[in-house]
């Protein structure tokens, strides 16, 4: 769990630092720290710790063959899993910015549709190919980076 945690708050954080970086172009003088750190909190110590015991549920799972092992629990994580963890960052990061409960039900009820669209347009596939052949042990990495 710690080896998770920190994994996961390490590209969270690395993770925004290249968004602000590379792609927004804000430069050091602007960076926000607050934001990285933020998201660092985020990844270590809400996400990693959620997304590290389901995917000990999902492993557990016994199933009749490998293809329906993959099948299901793509299903489970993309469809039961994934919207609630959407909504659940939406809201999380809205309250660790210091803003109050009507403002995080607002955020998600403006980015929850387009997010779990696009989602799944990235991470139903990623996820085939992760539960497929991505050792359980290194399945958590895959969906960090």
């Amino acid at each position: 769990m710690v080896t998770q945690c920190a994994t996961s708050f390490t590209l969270f954080a690395a993770g925004d630092v290249i968004a602000q970086q590379l792609i927004e172009r804000k430069g050091l003088e602007k960076h926000d720290f607050a934001r990285t750190a933020r998201l660092g909190f985020y990844g270590g110590a809400l996400f990693g710790p959620l997304v590290t015991k389901w995917f000990q549920l999902l492993n557990k799972l016994q199933f009749s063959s490998p293809t329906k092992a993959v099948a299901y629990r793509v299903y489970l994580d993309q469809f039961l899993f994934t919207p609630g963890i959407v909504a659940f960052f939406f809201g999380s990061m809205t309250l660790l910015e210091g803003r109050g409960f009507s403002e995080a039900t607002e955020r998600i009820r403006e980015a929850y549709v387009p997010t779990l669209i696009r989602n799944w347009g990235v991470f139903i596939p990623t996820q085939v190919i992760n539960f497929a052949v991505v050792p359980h042990h290194l399945r958590f990495v895959v969906i960090r980076i």
